[in-house]
């Protein structure tokens, strides 16, 4: 056996000669970020082994200076027979999310957009009864007096109770003199007794929503009695250090033990979060009694312990597009075990249940004529277009870059992360400010943006993405064919190291607002509709609440038209959960959007692939389409 001990955190483990060291790392419990999922392709896993034989691949990837120094890749390298000391470098920006959460209130919602289709209907609700007590000449059971008195006041025929309720039944009736409390779960194919617990206990009924994002879990603490929002909490999802984006997570899902422990990352996530909502508002785990949750199709099919697999393989088939109805128990939620979990449905590979719910806060469902672009910007890309005739979606990858990744210095909107970038028209330097206005330490996704529309707009950089030759700068270092942007100098730095952005930095940018705008296009393309006939323009998820809507156009990641059309709406997945989880008008709706829904699978439509080559310019190729930013380049490179 092989001892590996971990610095600085002392974590020991013993494995078998030849196991992979960033296996090994999972084993000992040790955080490791790994974004390409442990395919040795981001070069983020990187450590240093103090002492000890091992077998590395890491040349290549890693510099010829770096691995005599002891660094290697964790997920390229192999250790032998004997004890190996690792040292694990501290990362940067993991602390300190970007989140909005709110105690009292939950989220401020648009009166418009919250109107109740109906009287309150949540999945689950919670009624009190009075049971007669048993007589001798009825010849009733216990059974049969509280399905009577239920229908008696206005309950349905047919009403299913499982043996699990029907094991206490006795006991519960006769504790409070038949005053008893009847959990009741909602469905379109018959209602289920949930529970009966003694005395009135209709005031204590909860539920939660909850949105499993790629990069952020968001829960919502619901009252389901009066259906107001008690709390929403949000936290990074701690699958995040097995891959960023799905695509590397489906490739660490391969092995079902990678695939368990995506699934008790995820579920870890979401219970903690439900944790601390309930505790901070003196809720019992007990005392939920229901969950609606939205997520993408991979994301979902993690979190139920399904094979993804096969969604990144023509024909892109996914294991369930609705799941069933399931139980706490049954996915591992710590609330009421037989509280129903419902599951948003997806439409496709890549358009899942977080766009079916996000729908609910949009005008697609009755928009009469009127045409309507529905985004969500992340990792992913989710389009829909359409009125009450149609509905068009596709999806995109946008890869990781609006997240952080795939960027030397960059990071998650973090403390310390560079959000916007002023430049002198004249020096090219950069003014930085950073969230928590906190010294420096790397650049987020709406940093990126910020940095490039201001780079452009002073002429430091052409529509190919390339620094200018032309032109002195102190803060550009060209080396032979390549160039350096230094953003933040090691005298700034909360590192002590200088922040710096490359010519292939900014590519990885381009390349991902070039999937989002193609895949814009394609969509308009597909049904025949000119950009300027788009009536309203929803934008949400959490990337878009902090997009600055000038900046995004000029590098031509979203359309140039009249902002007045443009709408954020915030976590739109996490609304339409909870719109779901407190009125059965919006659960119906939310099904019957799912199945209009028609999908357009990009991976094998050579229009996308034509539309992408032209976005892949600042801001495109057809400057025709960005007439406001069009001419801003050339008249600053003039006065200068």
């Amino acid at each position: 056996m092989t001892k590996i001990v971990f610095k600085p955190s002392h974590h020991t483990v013993e494995v078998e000669p030849g196991t992979s060291l960033l296996a090994a790392i999972r084993e000992a419990g040790v955080e490791m970020d790994a974004p390409c999922g442990g395919e040795g392709s981001c070069g983020k896993c990187i450590v240093r082994i103090e002492s000890g034989d091992h077998e590395t691949d890491s040349l290549g990837i890693l510099p010829d200076v770096a691995m005599k120094e002891g660094y290697v890749l964790a997920c390229k390298t192999q250790v032998c027979e004997g004890t190996v000391t690792v040292e694990i470098p501290e990362p940067v920006g993991r602390i300190g999310g970007k989140f909005v959460d709110n105690e009292d209130a939950g989220w401020q919602i648009h009166d418009d957009l919250l109107q109740m289709q109906g009287a309150l209907d949540p999945l689950v609700q919670s009624i009190h009864y009075t049971v007669p007590r048993p007589r001798l000449e009825d010849g009733l059971s216990d059974l049969d007096r509280l399905l009577r008195c239920m229908h008696n006041e206005g309950g349905k025929n047919g009403v299913d109770v499982p043996i699990s309720v029907l094991r206490s039944l006795a006991e519960v009736l006769r504790e409070d003199d038949g005053n008893v409390t009847v959990s009741l779960v909602r469905s379109p194919h018959g209602d289920r007794v949930m529970s009966v617990e003694p005395g009135d206990r209709t005031a204590r009924h909860y539920g939660v929503a909850v949105d499993v994002g790629t990069t952020t879990v968001a829960v919502q603490l619901v009252s389901l009695t009066t259906a107001t929002i008690l709390a929403t909490r949000a936290d990074y999802n701690a699958q995040i250090s097995c891959g960023l984006d799905v695509i590397s997570r489906i490739h660490y899902a391969r092995d079902p033990l990678r695939r368990e422990e995506l699934r008790i990352r995820a579920l870890s996530t979401i219970n903690n979060l439900i944790r601390k909502v309930a505790l901070n508002h003196e809720v019992s785990l007990h005392e939920i009694r229901a969950a609606v949750i939205a997520g993408n199709t991979t994301m979902v099919h993690l979190l139920l312990g399904l094979n993804p697999e096969y969604i990144r393989m023509e024909p892109y088939t996914p294991t369930v597009h609705t799941a069933p109805l399931c139980t706490a128990d049954e996915v591992g939620m710590h609330i009421h075990p037989r509280a129903p979990i419902q599951i948003c449905p997806s439409v496709g590979s890549y358009v899942g249940g977080d766009i079916t719910a996000g729908l609910l806060c949009t005008r697609h469902a009755d928009n009469g004529d009127a045409v309507d672009l529905f985004m969500d910007i992340g990792t992913n890309g989710e389009l829909v277009i359409g009125n009450h005739d149609f509905l068009i979606t596709c999806a995109c990858s946008a890869g990781p870059a609006f997240e952080g990744g795939g960027i030397e210095h960059g990071m998650r909107a973090a403390m310390g992360a560079i959000e916007r970038v002023d430049i002198d028209p004249l020096t090219g330097t950069a003014t930085v400010r950073t969230i928590g206005e906190c010294k420096p330490v790397g650049i987020c996704g709406s940093g990126m943006i910020s940095l490039l529309a201001n780079l452009y707009l002073t002429g430091w950089i052409d529509q190919a993405g390339r620094f200018t030759r032309s032109r002195n700068s102190p803060a550009i270092r060209i080396e032979g064919r390549r160039a350096q942007y230094v953003l933040v100098p090691e005298s700034e730095s909360g590192t002590n190291n200088a922040i710096t952005v490359s010519e292939l930095d900014i590519d990885n940018v381009i390349r991902a607002k070039a999937a989002i705008y193609s895949a814009i296009r394609l969509l308009l393309h597909h049904v025949d509709i000119p950009m300027e006939r788009i009536c309203t323009i929803y934008v949400a998820g959490g990337f878009g609440r902090f997009l600055d809507l000038e900046q995004a156009i000029t590098i031509g990641l979203i359309p140039d038209v009249p902002r007045e059309k443009y709408r954020y709406i915030g976590n739109s997945s996490l609304m339409g959960a909870y719109f779901a989880l407190v009125s059965s008008d919006y659960r119906t709706q939310m099904f019957e959007l799912a199945k209009r829904m028609t999908y357009v699978e990009l991976n094998t439509n050579l229009e996308y692939m034509h539309q992408y080559t032209g976005a892949m310019f600042l801001p495109h190729t057809d400057r025709d389409l960005f007439p406001s930013v069009r001419a801003a380049p050339l008249g600053i490179m003039r006065s200068s």
